[in-house]
């Protein structure tokens, strides 16, 4: 008997393989394409699949695929031109992700009146985290200012991590479980053993590159697999010693990208690769298992709150955040509009529909819209508002492309080298 849901799933990647070119010419991306396809053929042919909102493997797809292009986006990141300025960065993850978490809560709060105040932080941490690669133009366009660029993909790549530990706290407070440890403790673990998984990985895959390398002991296949074992490797670590997964995923990846140099990019091919592939799945299946169901028990409240959430939820916190760096008003604007929701917030609600709260429908129902509205504004915004915003620099610099290595006269400068864009579209970060 043929097993109509894993042929849906290989038609939709041949399908997306099939126009995948044409489409990077398009404001059509390739998220908003599996998504839809996920709302349309989820009730009538991925129940075979016999997945369903807590099912581990749709967990356990979200966490994998995160915990690779974490990895293969941290390794586009020049720390070295970072380190001169990391002021953005630390203003956007220390001032501006708490802010948009209170924001969050707040505005649950106002619209969902029986929410208690665990139930609205709940909400607002799993949606604070942001996923760059739905507009990925964003942090691969060499026309952008680096320092934006990078701002905003190391942003994308931490902030994950340091909500884990946020989640876990609102969640045991929210269960009343008695004897749990110290919010401190906790966030200390899982940003600590994070980081210690990151330090291990990355220093030992880029030690295997570079010494291995060099006598001619990798085959070139097998040269292609080591990010990947690092990202597994990295993430393993910090999940076994009780740290987030995420943070040591990213931290590996950038620490390889740093030691290997390029000889770290003729080893991303794979990755990258990879990461494209898992992404196409798992919106697959969050449009089929997730979002569709839960498009049914939209309320007015849920879709007011997706659409704040998506911009002064999130704008605002970047705004006051970047107060005081003289940055401009069409940098704030971008910087705070490209916020998209995606692999942390589906990461985060699926453990959540584990925990079984009073008010989770409501909850997950919210997330999901706003993780499906973002797939799709954020998508159609990504590649004009990018042109726009060049052309504002440029002017504003009084450089011509592709010299877009520091900000104009009045923001700070910084040099090196752009991020390098993907060699496979991905539909995510």
């Amino acid at each position: 008997m043929v097993d109509w849901g894993l042929a849906t799933v290989g038609f939709t990647l041949l399908l997306v393989a099939a126009v995948s070119r044409r489409l990077a010419s398009t404001p059509i991306t390739l998220a908003m394409v599996v998504v839809a396809v996920g709302v349309l053929v989820g009730p009538l042919l991925l129940n075979d699949l016999t997945l369903a909102p807590t099912s581990s493997t749709v967990r356990r797809l979200a966490e994998a695929t995160l915990a690779v292009v974490l990895f293969s986006d941290a390794s586009r990141i020049n720390l070295r031109a970072l380190r001169r300025e990391a002021s953005l960065p630390v203003r956007l993850l220390g001032i501006g992700l708490p802010l948009t978490i209170l924001l969050g809560a707040l505005l649950a709060l106002a619209l969902f009146h029986s929410f208690s105040l665990s139930e609205a932080l709940i909400l607002g941490v799993i949606l604070a985290p942001t996923d760059a690669g739905l507009g990925s133009a964003v942090v691969t366009d060499a026309r952008l200012p680096q320092r934006v660029r990078q701002s905003l993909n190391v942003e994308s790549g931490l902030n994950d991590g340091i909500c884990v530990p946020l989640l876990l706290i609102v969640l045991a407070t929210a269960s009343g479980a008695g004897g749990a440890a110290h919010p401190l403790h906790v966030l200390g673990e899982e940003i600590g053993y994070g980081l210690v998984g990151g330090l291990a990985a990355g220093v030992l895959a880029a030690s295997i590159v570079i010494v291995a390398g060099r006598r001619h002991l990798i085959d070139n296949a097998w040269r292609q697999i080591i990010p990947v074992a690092a990202a597994v490797l990295a993430y393993g670590i910090a999940t076994g010693l009780g740290g987030s997964g995420f943070i040591a995923a990213f931290t590996a990846g950038a620490l390889f990208g740093l030691i290997a140099r390029e000889s770290s990019t003729a080893t991303m091919r794979f990755t990258e690769e990879t990461g494209a592939l898992l992404d196409t799945i798992t919106f697959l299946v969050f449009g089929a298992v997730l979002l569709g169901p839960a498009l049914e028990h939209v309320s007015w409240q849920i879709a007011l709150y997706a659409a704040l959430s998506l911009t002064a939820v999130r704008m605002l916190p970047v705004a006051i955040s970047l107060w005081g760096t003289h940055a401009r008003a069409p940098t704030v604007a971008f910087i705070g509009w490209f916020g998209p929701r995606g692999l942390a917030s589906i990461v985060f609600a699926v453990i959540v529909e584990d925990t079984y709260q009073v008010h989770a429908g409501t909850i997950l129902t919210a997330c999901y819209l706003t993780v499906g509205l973002s797939v799709l504004v954020h998508g159609l915004s990504a590649a004009p508002l990018v042109d726009r915003y060049a052309g504002w620099y440029r002017a504003a610099a009084g450089k011509r492309p592709p010299a877009m290595e520091s900000e104009p006269a009045h923001e700070h400068q910084v040099r090196g080298r752009a991020a390098r864009p993907s060699s496979q579209p991905s539909v995510a970060r």
